[in-house]
């Protein structure tokens, strides 16, 4: 017998998650324009490619669990819920930004949606997910912590300080890594002898898998499982998560170190969005037209936010000294 309810789920969990993909996706897109107009200031980092992560990873979960994100974030903040239209304007410097136009690409945060913030500085967010965590533990509030991080990350330092802690603490928080094959412009099978990065959870005593990142059903299993063990004291676990980048490391990167037909392979057979709407047309009968339709609105949405957001004002000289330092607490 089929569970109906069940079977109910998991067709509306299908479609949130291909709207949230075309989100990211088309946002990412986007970004690239603007860049290439010369309307955009610094860096970025894209995630075309990488979308089933964000979905089935932040999208999962509760409103009050929190996310940490790294340099490449703005497909982990759209799926946890931080407003599309805020994020181009922080991006573009903005003064209705999430961090008033100040934080840029990089180091978007929204609190409201339990988005702790993305990270510059590669593997910096490890201990930062581990100490949330322990203020979850210690305030006994059973939010979770999912923290993102890159294959090249796991070669630092803090990611193995952090996974320590985790571990001997029973921190109620998952680290998600998003393989994509490169450190910016190294393959990870020359930076690492191991032959999953999963493998690295044995030696702090935690659960480590290895799943198909490109797959949101994949992801989503694997988190959703993770988060509530998490949740019920059962502490940490590592997954890595098999993805791939189409675009480069950053705006600066000549893509020399791999071959067109490396990332042409990988698009066609392999693309996240393209393996959902198979999903969704084999197992729930999902048309092209619904499908169509969904992608259409989007593509609206994102034309018309894009038209928006270049009309917002920047932020005036006198706030040049704002939201720089915390201000202490009276006793």
């Amino acid at each position: 017998m089929i569970d109906q309810k069940k079977a109910e789920k998991s067709a509306s969990f299908a479609l949130n998650s291909y709207r949230t993909m075309w989100e990211i996706r088309l946002f990412e897109e986007a970004v690239q324009d603007l860049f290439d107009d010369g309307k955009m200031y610094g860096t970025m980092h894209l995630c075309i490619g990488q979308e089933a992560t964000a979905a089935g990873g932040a999208g999962v979960l509760n409103k009050t669990d929190w996310v940490l994100s790294t340099h490449r974030n703005h497909g982990h903040a759209i799926a946890k819920g931080t407003d599309r239209r805020a994020m181009l304007a922080e991006i573009l410097g903005k003064q209705t930004g999430t961090n008033r136009g100040k934080g840029g690409s990089m180091h978007i945060a929204d609190l409201t949606v339990g988005n702790l913030g993305s990270n510059g500085i590669v593997g910096g967010n490890f201990p930062i997910a581990a100490g949330a965590a322990l203020t979850a533990k210690m305030n006994q509030t059973e939010q979770v912590v999912l923290c993102y991080g890159g294959d090249g990350a796991t070669n630092e330092g803090s990611f193995h300080e952090a996974l320590n802690l985790a571990s001997i603490w029973a921190l109620p928080v998952v680290y998600l890594i998003e393989n994509n094959q490169y450190g910016m412009s190294s393959a990870i099978q020359q930076m690492v002898n191991v032959k999953k990065l999963s493998d690295r959870a044995e030696s702090y005593g935690i659960e480590g898998l290895t799943i198909d990142g490109n797959d949101v059903f994949a992801v989503q299993r694997a988190v959703e499982i993770s988060v509530e063990k998490a949740r019920k004291g059962g502490g940490p676990t590592l997954i890595e998560a098999i993805t791939y980048r189409y675009k480069g490391h950053s705006k600066s990167d000549k893509l020399v170190y791999r071959s067109k037909e490396e990332c042409q392979y990988w698009m066609e057979n392999h693309d996240p969005i393209l393996k959902l709407e198979q999903r969704l047309a084999e197992e729930f009968s999902i048309s092209n037209a619904q499908l169509a339709e969904i992608r259409t609105a989007v593509q609206q949405e994102t034309e018309e936010m894009v038209r928006s957001v270049l009309n917002d004002p920047e932020p005036e000289l006198k706030e040049l000294w704002q939201d720089v330092y915390q201000e202490g607490v009276k006793q």
